[in-house]
């Protein structure tokens, strides 16, 4: 029996807010053993209330505002990439949905483009040539990577014949086909959240802290909020568009592992790679990413056509 609408929609977002803070545990935890250092060990039993006592210190401290920024939008901007983070929950797949919405592929991508104007707001509302320059570096990367992720998007659709997230999970021997492409995908969503080693936005040798530099306290914390939970929802997408599972009922703990090794892959890579050089960073999506993806459109309509 299906929950409530709302009922559905609340656990869902609060699961995700608790899957957030404990994923920066993790994150810590693990980096701390890649790089031979402590990490968060001490607060507590194993670190765990770390995510919480780090909560309270953000909300708590005053919150300071510089006197040449814009307030309204200075306020808003961490305020709407939360909201956005959020709003990608509301399409998670699971076997006791309430809800089934039909373009769910749809919503992604407009909601995943609308992250572009949070990030602007965030860099112009500081009115900081440091804030402004880590803005438009993160808007320029954004929108150049959602080429090629909305072109490889393109081809799991054809293959699958369907926009509903919940009715990819039956299309596994399909999405088999498309193995290749997750790794320019997963390459891709790196550059989307602004990870390493592609986090330009936020470049400490020449930008300090990048467009949030002017942040503090609860507003940084709504930021850090974002990034975060659209690494965990990214990673359950490329689950569900590449690894999915026949039958919706068994694979929802299979779902939450395949999950949790997309989000341990993204720490992996921050602990291993340096940063890349942002002119390197544009060359790899349009002169390596974009044909790829082209190509593997092509040869995906004459495949179906052949089935």
């Amino acid at each position: 029996m299906s929950m409530p609408f709302f009922t559905s929609i609340l656990l869902s977002l609060l699961m995700a807010l608790v899957a957030m803070a404990f994923y920066t545990v993790m994150e810590r935890k693990f980096l701390g053993y890649f790089h031979l250092r402590k990490g968060p060990n001490k607060v507590g039993l194993m670190g765990i209330p770390q995510p919480f006592s780090d909560a309270m210190k953000l909300f708590v401290k005053e919150q300071a505002k510089p006197s040449p920024a814009n307030k309204s939008t200075f306020m808003i901007a961490p305020t709407m990439a939360l909201i956005l983070a959020l709003m990608m929950w509301a399409i998670y797949p699971h076997s006791h949905q309430s809800y089934f919405m039909q373009f769910s592929v749809l919503y992604f991508l407009c909601v995943s483009s609308m992250n572009v104007y949070a990030t602007f707001m965030a860099g112009w509302s500081s009115n900081s040539k440091y804030a402004l320059l880590g803005a438009l570096r993160g808007v320029a990367q954004t929108i150049s990577y959602e080429v090629s992720m909305s072109l490889i998007l393109l081809s799991v659709l054809v293959l699958t014949m369907t926009m509903d997230f919940t009715k990819m999970v039956g299309h596994s021997w399909m999405l088999m086909m498309l193995m290749p492409l997750m790794v320019t995908w997963f390459i891709t969503n790196l550059a989307e959240t602004n990870r390493s080693p592609f986090d330009f936005a936020e470049g400490e040798s020449e930008l300090v802290s990048g467009f949030n530099i002017e942040y503090s306290s609860g507003l940084f914390a709504m930021i850090f909020m974002a990034e975060y939970m659209n690494i965990l929802v990214m990673s359950l997408f490329t689950s569900i568009l590449f690894m999915s599972m026949p039958n919706m009922l068994l694979s929802d703990m299979i779902m939450l592992l395949k999950t949790l090794m997309f989000t341990m892959l993204f720490v992996w890579v921050r602990a291993a790679f340096p940063r890349m050089r942002y002119d390197h960073l544009m060359n790899l999506t349009w002169k390596s990413f974009l044909p790829m993806s082209l190509t593997c459109l092509m040869l995906v309509f004459p495949a179906m056509m052949l089935m």
